[in-house]
């Protein structure tokens, strides 16, 4: 099982002595992705030509995915801008496998999101379940129990002939992965827009559970330390996979790399998984980093660089599924479910007891040292002598050009204002049903639904409600709130100002279900680097983030960056890349997840409470899109102070009881996308218990009825209280400053809307009224029709 004698090569390497004595051998370092000045850069610090090893290892390692050769300098204003205070929770931040925070009484959480874009579009299922797969070792390798995932899913054009089978094929391999290994999925996104239909994006986040003592970290030190690779096989799946694949694009006319994507299996995870929680509680790890990117290239080097010495890695010692694999197809492989640990020599034999325990193969395919070099023989001949740090950290970082799209200032002066509004009651009416019915407003229970969202008993709330909610210690209830959004349409139209947005998003969703925002994380999907447009969006965007994070004080523990999200040859047009995507997750921590809130309301009765200020924001907003397919202007003002002031509300109001004990809050749920109407819609349909509204309540000068409903201001949500506390909501918010207004009372089988013109009681116009049966069904049935 553990032990296996290697069969002879069957090739003659290119060793080290080779590229010593041929110093002028042509070299394949433009097929791999390097760019000339690159492979002179390797040649240079490496004093000879590479070998064909260490050539493969340099162009994964230094590859986009793998390097942020773009992205690296303008990620540093994450830390430049991070205050100590706002490390207050943070065990570990950047530079590791995923972020560490403290949620209090000893127990820590490490979450993190990235994303398998490119894979996903190539081979949907394996590319999906593999993207989830890579994400829950990142969280095992902290040291933590895996006890939850999200997805956040954007397709291309529902009516594209190409979308259904990207969809089925995602949301099959992220339900089946995340099934098998009996994690909930408790929360995402899934949109639909043509500027997705060649970049699908799949970001997957994962959320696991530890002692502050069990932190493990990714490195190698200590000289006669045994380097142990353990679980699956390498096979010759995924070689250069997600490395190569997401550092370029498929266009015709530029660079196209598409090898073999990732092979996943979910039940080799869900054993691993165990053995290595049986691995740390036993303290037979000493450093430990999982395989995903890059496979043995990335793992060796990161664990060597981040060490105190060397290491000496023996290649034929690595068992394999496919015996014809050359060593640097070894060296490169992605194959999934594969770990690599530091152990002790004395610990090696009680490793190994593990390791047989849980039916897991292993072998021992190195040794630590102090030569501050990497090594790597195949069957005696040398093929890898580096210096680490070269490899994994010190690859080449460029100041790419960027400047303000010469298309800007036009998508930015095409604002909604030339857009024609309803002129009755009615036709407002079926402007309601459209948008709330549409692709990206209507349920997606019909993705979500494939997911197991309450396996392992500790989920407190998941999709729909506004936040995933999980229970972490079973005897005081603590837990944790992890919300992710991101609107790449706002991001389109002002992308330092989207970032914020999506960052105030999450932030508030926290702070409705009860949670106190504590850390963040992020995956920034854009376009070509080497697209001044695109590398001005993600600029801008990484701005835009850091300064909001500073001034919310939550620090970024960690993330990703997935670029090459373009279409086409051509650059600089409006439409050469995706909607710029940032995606954020902001999470927070309760006290006891029995107080979390749901997004709606189960009691008749109930007074229904609006906070925040309705501003004339139509600009990217959902009806826009789904009424007039219009895409301009400006998006909403992003007011920080604001949206803090409305977390402080929501906590201080969600921790209250009433005098009958009762939780005083009843239901709440933000405003964001589709404006109040889609969350009164939300609302009703979570238990199917209506609703009387009075839009006049939050109308100010300015402010229609059409603008009322549709408007996509932030710093705003709902809250559902029994009547007698309405005077306790009204303290809560005029003590931050807050705006509040009686909306609405809870009740009866309709959701019925009066205003100020066209919906006003009487007069011209007529109040608006949805049966919520008929409603129920349409925003059910919508992606289903589809799909």
């Amino acid at each position: 099982m553990v032990v296996e004698e290697p069969t002879g090569p069957v090739e003659h390497p290119d060793t080290v002595a080779d590229a010593a004595a041929t110093p002028e051998r042509e070299m394949p370092w433009a097929e791999l992705g390097l760019k000339a000045e690159e492979y002179e850069s390797i040649r240079s610090l490496l004093g000879r030509r590479p070998t064909n090893a260490e050539l493969a290892m340099y162009s994964v390692m230094w590859s986009e995915h793998c390097s942020y050769k773009s992205s690296k300098i303008h990620l540093k204003q994450f830390g430049a801008k991070t205050t100590p205070e706002m490390c207050a929770h943070l065990l570990v931040g950047m530079g590791e496998n995923a972020g560490v925070v403290d949620i209090g009484e000893g127990w820590a959480v490490t979450y993190k999101v990235e994303s398998h874009n490119h894979p996903s579009f190539v081979e949907p299922y394996q590319g999906a379940a593999t993207g989830v797969g890579g994400i829950v070792r990142d969280i095992i390798s902290m040291g933590a129990r895996p006890v939850a995932v999200m997805d956040q899913l954007r397709f291309g054009a529902v009516d594209h002939p190409d979308t259904a089978r990207v969809v089925h094929g995602v949301v099959a391999g992220v339900g089946t992965y995340g099934n098998s290994l009996g994690l909930p999925n408790i929360g995402g996104e899934t949109e639909f827009d043509s500027s997705y239909q060649d970049n699908p994006l799949v970001n997957a986040l994962c959320v696991g559970v530890l002692r502050h003592e069990d932190i493990h970290l990714a490195s190698a030190s200590g000289a006669g330390n045994k380097v142990v690779l353990f679980g699956a096989r390498t096979g010759g799946d995924g070689i250069g996979g997600a490395s190569i694949l997401a550092s370029e694009s498929f266009e015709d006319g530029m660079p196209a790399k598409r090898p073999s994507v990732q092979v996943g299996d979910p039940f080799m995870e869900k054993v691993l998984i165990e053995c290595c929680l049986d691995l740390f509680s036993a303290g037979l790890v000493l450093g430990i980093q999982d395989l995903g990117a890059a496979g043995i290239s990335c793992a060796t080097s990161e664990l060597a660089s981040n060490g105190d010495g060397g290491m000496h890695v023996d290649l034929e010692n690595v068992l394999l599924r496919d015996p014809t694999l050359t060593a640097g197809e070894i060296l490169m492989s992605e194959s999934q479910e594969r770990m690599m640990a530091v152990v002790a020599p004395d610990k090696l034999e009680d490793f190994m007891e593990v390791i047989r325990k849980w039916d897991v193969e292993a072998a021992v395919i190195g040794e630590v040292n102090g030569s501050g070099r990497l090594t790597i023989d195949h069957f005696g001949e040398r093929i890898v002598d580096v210096d680490p740090r070269t490899v994994a950290h010190e690859g080449p970082t460029y100041e790419r050009p960027y400047a303000r799209p010469a298309w800007q200032d036009e998508l930015n002066a095409d604002t909604t204002d030339r857009l024609a509004r309803p002129e009755s009651a009615a036709e407002l009416a079926e402007q309601v049903r459209a948008v709330v019915t549409s692709p990206n407003q209507a349920s997606s229970a019909w993705v979500t639904n494939q997911y197991d969202r309450f396996v392992r008993g500790s989920t407190a709330l998941s999709q729909p409600d506004d936040a995933g909610v999980i229970r972490v210690d079973e005897a005081t209830g603590r837990g944790v709130a992890i919300s992710t959004d991101a609107n790449g349409r706002f991001t389109k139209l002002d992308p330092a100002t989207g970032a914020a947005q999506a960052l105030a998003e999450s932030y508030r969703n926290v702070c409705t279900v009860g949670a106190r925002p504590l850390a963040v994380t992020d995956c920034l999907n854009f376009g070509s680097p080497e697209d001044p447009d695109a590398m001005w969006q993600l600029v801008e965007a990484i701005t835009g983030l850091a300064d909001a994070c500073q001034t919310m004080g939550i620090p970024v523990t960690g993330g990703n960056v997935s670029l090459y999200n373009s279409h086409g040859p051509d650059k600089g047009r409006i439409d050469s890349s995706i909607n710029p995507t940032p995606v954020v997750g902001v999470l927070g921590v309760m006290e006891d997840v029995r107080r979390a809130r749901p997004s709606g309301w189960h009691e008749e009765g109930l007074a229904i409470m609006a906070l925040g200020t309705t501003e004339a924001e139509l600009d990217g907003s959902a009806w826009a899109r789904a009424i007039h397919d219009h895409l301009g202007g400006m998006p909403p003002r992003v007011d920080l102070e604001a949206e803090m002031a409305l977390g402080r509300v929501l906590l201080a109001l969600t921790e209250a009881d009433g005098p009958d004990g009762e939780p005083l809050v009843r239901a709440a749920h933000d405003c964001s996308a589709g404006g109040l109407i889609q969350t009164l819609v939300d609302s009703c349909l979570r238990f199917g218990v209506g609703a009387s509204v009075d839009l006049s309540a939050v109308q100010d000068e300015g402010v229609d009825d059409l603008t009322a409903l549709f408007s996509e201001s932030g710093a705003r949500a709902i809250v559902a209280v029994p009547e007698a506390l309405v005077p306790a909501v009204n303290a809560a918010a005029q003590a931050e400053g807050v705006a509040v207004a009686r909306l609405g009372t809870t009740g009866g089988q309709m959701l019925v809307l009066t205003g100020s013109d066209l919906l006003a009681d009487g007069g011209a116009g007529r109040p608006l009224v949805l049966d919520l049966d008929e409603l129920g069904e349409a925003v059910e049935a919508t992606l289903p029709a589809l799909f």
